[in-house]
């Protein structure tokens, strides 16, 4: 890669105030993209902005919460007034229910993780399919679970959305790939240091797992060549 492989590019990140999303936002704005920070909590945001800042690179904030109604499309159209294209998509916000048995999913918690893994996401694919689109080469990175995949105990709220997360990716990939340069991949991060891992695994040492940093830097390296759409990988 070249000191800046991402120069002159536009990214938009999900979940950019904390854990693998904001990390993902710091190295593209290292990487030389201009990085639109999408999270709720603006000081949070405003402390990763900082961060780029700092390291020379560019951003803009935009604190919205992803479940409230007609905020996306309020997003999309905000962003489509001040550029012309939309070149990364890092969908990396995502909400976890408590890990119990199916026959004691909390129903409100449930539907928080439908809304922001599911409905959001379906939201963010169609608000910014005509800015993608007219990227040269659009780019759409989406963080997904093992669990989506391979279902596991207590794990059936979001690994059930996760499930659902990873299909509206495929299916959006299949559709636009004989009709734009765009690219859709799906990343499997594996274990990494961030505040949901913790809550899913108390116990756990927090250094016995790899900074969400390591996934950054692979989403970088991704977003820097060429890979057939619906293409999916982990990180270990």
């Amino acid at each position: 890669m070249t000191d800046k492989p991402l120069a002159g590019r536009t990214a938009l990140v999900t979940g950019a105030s904390q854990g693998i999303g904001a990390a993902s936002a710091v190295a593209l704005a290292e990487a030389g993209a201009h990085v639109i920070l999408v999270a709720r909590r603006v000081k949070a945001l405003e402390a990763v902005e900082d961060q780029i800042h700092a390291a020379g690179g560019t951003s803009t904030i935009a604190p919205i919460d992803l479940t409230e109604h007609d905020a996306i499309s309020r997003l999309a159209g905000a962003i489509a007034g001040r550029w012309n294209s939309l070149d990364i998509l890092v969908i990396s916000a995502a909400y976890l229910p408590e890990l119990t048995p199916l026959s004691q999913i909390d129903p409100k918690q449930f539907n928080t993780a439908i809304m922001t893994n599911i409905v959001a996401t379906q939201a963010l694919l169609a608000a910014f399919d005509p800015l993608l689109r007219k990227a040269e080469a659009g780019r759409i990175i989406g963080l997904t679970s093992s669990v989506g995949a391979a279902p596991r105990s207590f794990w059936g709220a979001y690994g059930s959305t996760k499930a659902a997360f990873d299909n509206l990716l495929e299916t959006y990939a299949s559709e636009v790939e004989k009709l734009s340069p765009l690219r859709v991949a799906i990343v499997d991060p594996g274990a990494t240091r961030t505040a949901m891992r913790a809550r899913a695994y108390p116990g756990e040492k927090p250094e016995s797992v790899k900074p969400p940093k390591v996934v950054a830097a692979r989403i970088v390296e991704l977003l820097d060549h060429d890979f057939p759409t619906g293409h999916r990988e982990r990180v270990d």
